[in-house]
């Protein structure tokens, strides 16, 4: 199968922009869990931790892939994507209380246990962007968590200071999630006999995730700024 350079490469920054987005989290674990080490211990066990992750990350999302040519699988993974670009919108994600890290391995073992519970959305987001490409796959990987680790304080930064940025993950979430439920094999042909019906889809399905979420941002802003007064 011959696949064109353009082909190739947007799927990939795709990848690695949802990576980036999704990851705020992710890198916020590796900190609490390397925070009690000090000097070059901190720095092997960010290194050695975050390499363990990728590899589970890698192998989880290569599963996801070959899973999603299951039948309906596809249409679950899709739903399930865009609950999960609702909640990054809404700021509702719920991780797990992050113990630090007395020792190396330790502090390792947390960031892997860590990540792989929180990864799920991660995952399930790159499987759906990569169109079954494994390579897409270990590439995107490659390339955005590095730049998690190395930059996630810039990066998390921007996003608090940019929130336009997450309504873009958003949107690309939704576009992502929308692209796999119509490519379900169940809905495939109804959806290529109507291909307009494929657009107004996608873009109910993001402007529902846009709108609903935008309007409980501002609904908790609302509430927080009574509860100060």
């Amino acid at each position: 199968m011959n696949t064109s350079v353009p082909d190739f490469i947007l799927p990939l920054l795709n990848i690695i922009f949802l990576d980036l987005i999704l990851a705020g989290d992710n890198a916020i674990v590796i900190g609490l869990a390397a925070r009690n080490l000090q000097g070059r211990t901190q720095k092997k066990a960010i290194l050695l931790g975050t390499g363990g992750a990728v590899v589970l990350r890698i192998i989880a999302t290569i599963l996801v892939v070959w899973l999603l040519k299951i039948p309906w699988l596809l249409l679950f993974g899709g739903l399930l994507l865009i609950l999960i670009a609702y909640k990054l919108l809404t700021g509702d994600s719920g991780g797990p209380d992050i113990q630090a890290g007395g020792t190396l391995w330790a502090a390792v073992r947390t960031i892997i246990i860590a990540d792989a519970a929180m990864g799920l959305d991660n995952v399930i987001a790159i499987a759906g962007a990569a169109n079954h490409n494994i390579v897409l796959v270990v590439l995107g990987l490659l390339i955005s968590v590095p730049i998690v680790v190395w930059g996630s304080t810039l990066f998390i930064k921007l996003m608090g200071r940019y929130p336009w940025i997450i309504y873009i993950g958003s949107a690309v979430l939704g576009l992502t999630a929308s692209s796999m439920i119509t490519e379900e094999k169940r809905i495939a042909p109804f959806v290529e006999e109507h291909p307009l019906l494929r657009i107004l889809f996608i873009i109910l399905v993001i402007g529902g995730i846009l709108a609903s979420g935008h309007w409980k941002r501002v609904r908790d802003h609302r509430k927080a700024a009574h509860s100060g007064t």
